[in-house]
Parts: structure tokens; sequence; C-alpha cells
């Protein structure tokens, strides 16, 4: 299965005009053809709210190619990547289909998925969609973030080549569920929480959780 990349995205913060309020947002990146990758995320790229991006368990934000279609019919609205800031949109990688802990080569660098992710209103400002981001909760269709494992130089044809599948219990897609709807489930919060590979910020937020 071709795990090819649609868009290949980097961008710093700047500042924005919505609604009449003034934001700082990387959220608008720009296509590029290649750039390396580092440990901490692509060459050129950054992030403004480090509460949600940003750091070594999230330096790669990839949003899934089919869910476009889906979100212009919803709001009958063109849309084009990167509309939700990612660094990468990609084909055949959805929620459902993707484990916390996968590992995959990506050009000369190698990734691992830890954590699916938990999207700000910035996105609906930016694609001026009022409902987009209780939609996308609702439906879990996030995107997620990757760790880097080797740094390496990536380009525009450069495809995911699964190397290692930790587990087969916990897609993206059954993290976000816990996370957004079910975080009740103390036995499947305590099972997931787990996983080595899962990012240190979603197992504080879960270990939090089963403390209260």
């Amino acid at each position: 299965m071709e795990r090819g990349i649609i868009t290949l995205n980097i961008g710093r913060p700047n500042l924005h005009r919505w609604n009449g309020m003034t934001v700082n947002s990387a959220i608008r990146k720009k296509r590029v053809e290649e750039v390396m990758l580092t440990m901490e995320g692509f060459i050129g790229d950054g992030v403004a709210n480090r509460e949600f991006h940003g750091g070594p368990d999230r330096a790669v934000c990839l949003y899934p190619y089919e869910h476009y279609e889906q979100w212009e019919k919803e709001f009958n609205k063109p849309l084009e990547s990167p509309a939700f800031g990612e660094n990468i949109c990609v084909k055949n990688m959805l929620e459902k289909d993707v484990y916390i802990g996968d590992t995959f080569s990506l050009g000369k660098a190698i990734v691992q998925v830890t954590q699916g992710r938990i999207p700000c209103a910035t996105i609906s400002k930016h694609n001026d969609m009022d409902q987009l981001l209780r939609r996308v909760v609702e439906t879990g269709f996030t995107g997620y973030f990757f760790r880097v494992i080797e740094e390496g130089n990536v380009d525009i044809n450069s495809s995911f080549e699964i190397i290692e599948r930790k587990q087969e219990k916990f897609s993206v897609l059954t993290g976000n569920q816990l996370m957004f709807h079910d975080r009740k489930n103390r036995q499947a919060i305590e099972e997931f929480i787990q996983f080595e590979e899962l990012a240190e910020v979603w197992k504080n937020k879960f270990a939090k959780l089963l403390n209260k």
C-alpha cells in the first residue's frame, strides 16, 4: 500500500487577524520540496502554542488526505493542504489504521507515532468554519504526531514504510476516543498508559484523570 506524501509543509509562527482578534500561530505553513528532519522537527518549522504542539514527542504533525474530501462535502467549501497546519498530508494513513508505537522510515529519517493531535479553535478560525473543531473532535479525525528516532532528509517523493508495529489494540483513533469521549474507561486507560511509546504528555493527562 502506497503511503506517499501529498504535501510537505513547514512554517514559523506569525500573527494572524481572525474575528477582530490577533493570534500568534504557525498554522499557515508553506509547501516545500525537501527539508531536513531533526529530533525537534523540520528545519524551518516552528510552533506558537507549546501546550499542544512541539517538543520531541510531537516533532512531526500528519493529517490524512482522505479527510479533506469529507470536510469539503460537509461544509460545502474547498480546502487545500495544509489547511490543518500539518507538516505532512498523506494517503492511506487514517487514524484507525495507524497504531501508537508504529515505526516508519520516511525518506532518510525514521519516525514513530506517539499520540493523536488535540486540536484547538485555530483550525476553525484559519478555515473560517465555526463548527470544524467540534466535528474534528467528534469524529476523532484529528491527525497525529511522531517523534523522530533517526534524523534525515525528507522530500516530496518520500513515502512512509512500516518498520515495526508493536501492538494492534490502540490505534490513534482508539486513543482519541479515550481522550475525548471515553474518559471514565479506567481499565482501557490504565492499559493504554503502559505503552512506553505513548507521548509523555498523554500519559500525564490520563494519569491525572485516573487520580481524580
